[in-house]
Order: C-alpha cells, then structure tokens, then sequence
C-alpha cells in the first residue's frame, strides 16, 4: 500500500495491530536477510537462524513479557529440525505467556531462486551430495509446505524489488507512521567551511538579509530571537519559506513512498551561523509538524566569530 493511503491510522492503532514476536522463514533465497534488515531498521531485536523452541525464551529475555515495548523478530529455517511441530509449539507457549506472534513466508519461484544461487556462487544450504540446487528447492518446497499454510502473510518476492519488500513489511509490522519511519537530518552550514557531501536535498539561503551587518546581531547566531526574528520575519524570507514548504511538500512524499531510512536536509549560508540556522531550525519545525522524526544540527556553529571583528557571515 502506497504511503499516503494510510494517514488516517494513528500510531496507537498501528501499535495494536503489531505482533510482539514475528518469525520470518520461507525457501532458502527469497530474500530473509534483505527481511531481516528492515525489521532490525525498524528497532526490533533480531536474531537469525533461532530453533524456535528457543523464542519464548528469548522473548523474556529481551523483556517482552514485562511490557517493555521492544519487539522481536526470528528468522527460523529447515535447518531446525522439525520445523513445523516446534514453530507450532513455540506459538502455542507465547499464546500461553499473552505474548502475540505472527509468521511471514517469504517465497519465489524455482527460476528466480535457481538464478540467484547461481549469481551468488553459493551451494543450496539443504543440498545433499549429488543433488541440484533445482532438486534442494524442490525438496525444501514440499518440507516447508505445512508453515506456508500457517502463515500470516506470504510474500513472493520474485519479482520484488527490495524497496517494496520494506514497505510492506513496514506497513504491516511497523508502529510508527510512514513519516516517521523516515529520519529527517536537518542540518545549517557554512558555504565558506565547505560544502556538505552527504546532503541529499541543499538549499542555499545566502541571498537572504544578513544580520551580520547589524553590529548587535554580529556576535548571536541563529538560535538566537532576535537573529531569528530578524531573519523569519522579513518579506524575502516569508516568501522564500512559502516556496520552501510547498517544495518539502511535494518531494517528501515521495521519498517516503520509496522506503528511504534516512534523508538528509542541508541549509547554508556564508558562515552558518546567522540565516541558515534561523531557516534550519523553522525548517525542522515545519516537517514535525507533518509528523516526520526529525533531527536537527548545526555543523559550523562552534566555528562562528562571536566578537565583534570578523569576515561578513
């Protein structure tokens, strides 16, 4: 589901749908490690290749059942011997204990999985001696069919990119709206110290009012009222942040919708210590006010003059 079709759910109502416990398992090659990473991205304690007799276990040892919030996710495979019998047991104790638990079933088809291993160079992890890899996944197939029937949610990711594996493991396993799943860095700098190479979005504020010249604004910065009085308030800038919003509110969407973790916002100026910090700051006050989980810093602030002398910021 596209990111903006789901704005009317709340985060208490996103966090009750969440399981505490999600086991991830499926065929060998449909993509359990590339699952493995969103769930860990989104704050769950992970551990890979757990005997699921030992979830509930671990479950009270990440504290689960003394309400501390955190979730765990599990990726199981046929390596555990008798998969189904201890997956079935493993739930019905967690049921015991009111934990919750849900099952993904990862798959693809014989021609996808068949091609990756032979890109990768890598031996089926269930191959006997002799045996194709066609063979294995066939084998592996009818062994696993019992826990695809018991799954929660089944994903074929043959034709999936990796993206979309995140957004729907986000949407269906996520507390936290979509915005917020997205860590917004907004950040001030000073062209003159250099320019920021890992800025995915960077605006230039130099043709706005200095107050550098104002011999009572020199020595304050941006985090400063009257610094930031004087640069918000001033028509330019009213103008400039009403094109600078509708931007934000027409390509934030979109990144949101392509799964991206992490976007970074730079905004500078001559020395960043006046404007780009004013704008900086009303900046990620606007984008949390969309609800986005926003940081906000300040890269060339410790190396502002604050005497009275020094080149025009």
């Amino acid at each position: 589901m596209p990111a903006n079709e789901d704005s009317t759910i709340t985060a208490a109502e996103l966090a009750d749908r969440v399981p505490d416990i999600v086991v991830i398992t499926g065929m060998s090659g449909s993509g359990r490690t590339q699952a493995m990473h969103v769930f860990e991205d989104m704050g769950y304690f992970c551990i890979d290749n757990l005997p699921p007799r030992l979830i509930l276990q671990l479950a009270e040892l990440v504290g689960i059942n003394a309400g501390i919030g955190r979730h765990l996710a599990v990726t199981c495979d046929l390596r555990s011997q008798g998969l189904f019998d201890e997956l079935l047991d493993a739930i019905q104790d967690l049921l015991n204990h009111e934990m919750s638990c849900k099952i993904v079933f990862l798959e693809a088809s014989d021609e996808v999985l068949i091609r990756r291993y032979n890109e990768n160079r890598r031996r089926h992890p269930l191959a006997m001696a002799g045996e194709t890899t066609a063979d294995a996944i066939q084998r592996e197939r009818v062994q696993l069919a019992s826990i695809r029937d018991r799954a929660d949610m089944i994903i074929d990711t043959s034709r999936l990119r990796t993206s979309a594996l995140r957004n729907r493991l986000r949407y269906a396993f996520s507390e936290l709206t979509d915005q917020q799943l997205m860590d917004v860095q907004v950040f001030s700098f000073g062209f003159k110290h250099g320019m920021p190479v890992e800025a995915d979005l960077m605006i230039d504020v130099r043709f706005l009012p200095n107050p550098f010249y104002d011999p009572e604004m020199r020595k304050l910065t941006g985090l400063d009222e009257k610094v930031s009085t004087f640069v918000l308030d001033h028509p330019k800038t009213k103008e400039f942040l009403d094109a600078w919003y509708r931007l934000l509110d027409a390509v934030m969407p979109g990144y949101v919708a392509e799964g991206k973790p992490q976007l970074s916002i730079a905004i500078g100026c001559t020395g960043g210590q006046h404007r780009s910090v004013a704008i900086a700051e009303a900046t990620a006050r606007y984008l949390e006010r969309q609800h986005y989980h926003v940081s906000i810093s300040h890269r060339d602030l410790h190396r502002a003059n604050l005497t009275a002398e020094g080149d025009a910021h």
